[in-house]
C-alpha cells in the first residue's frame, strides 16, 4: 500500500490517522522513508517507516458498504460473549489489536450486551469507550459526518432494549 499526504488510514488499536508528511528520517542509524501520521481522535503524532506500514497493520479506511454493514450489525445487536470476564477481556483485546472494523464492532456488541445485564468493570468500560471511539472516527471519516453525530448514532444503536421474557 502506497500512501500520499492527505490520505486517511487506520492505525490498529489507535484509530483513524491522516498522513501529514512523508519524509526521510534517521532511525537506528539508518535513513528510511517514513509516514508522519496524526491520530484524529487524540491529535497525537506517529512516525511509521514506509517499509513497516503493512507489518504494523496500517490499512485504508473501510469502504461505505463495510461501514453500513457495521452500523446495521450494531442496530441488530448481534453480539457474542464469553462467560468468564478474563477470557472475554483477552478476546476483545485481541479483536481491537487487529484494527479490523468488524472486530471492533464485535467488541462493542459483546460489551454492550454485558452492560445491559450488569455494570462493566473499569477495564471493560475503558475498552468499550476505546472501541466506540475507534468506530466513531472511522465512520465519521468514511461518511464525511461530524464525529459527534456519529457518536450519537452509535449510542442509539447500542441502546437496544432487551427482548421481553415470555412468561408463558
Amino acid at each position: 500500500m502506497r500512501l500520499k499526504v492527505g490520505d486517511k488510514v487506520v492505525y490498529p488499536s489507535q484509530g483513524v490517522s491522516v498522513v501529514e508528511e512523508i519524509a526521510d528520517e534517521e532511525l537506528g542509524g539508518t535513513t528510511m522513508s517514513c509516514y508522519h501520521l496524526r491520530l484524529l481522535n487524540t491529535d497525537s503524532k506517529v512516525v511509521v517507516p514506509v517499509g513497516n506500514a503493512e507489518r504494523v497493520g496500517l490499512r485504508p479506511l473501510s469502504d461505505k458498504r463495510a461501514v453500513d454493514r457495521a452500523m446495521r450489525r450494531l442496530r441488530a445487536a448481534e453480539g457474542d460473549e464469553a462467560d468468564n470476564w478474563k477470557d472475554r477481556y483477552r478476546a476483545n483485546l485481541d479483536r481491537i489489536k487487529t484494527g479490523d472494523l468488524d472486530e471492533v464492532v464485535d467488541v462493542l456488541l459483546c460489551l454492550a450486551d454485558v452492560a445491559r445485564r450488569k455494570t462493566l468493570s473499569f477495564r471493560e468500560r475503558k475498552m468499550f469507550d476505546h472501541a466506540r471511539q475507534l468506530l466513531v472516527y472511522e465512520v465519521a471519516a468514511v461518511k464525511g459526518k461530524p464525529a459527534e453525530k456519529v457518536e450519537r448514532d452509535i449510542e442509539k444503536a447500542l441502546q437496544v432494549q432487551p427482548e421481553p421474557v415470555d412468561e408463558g
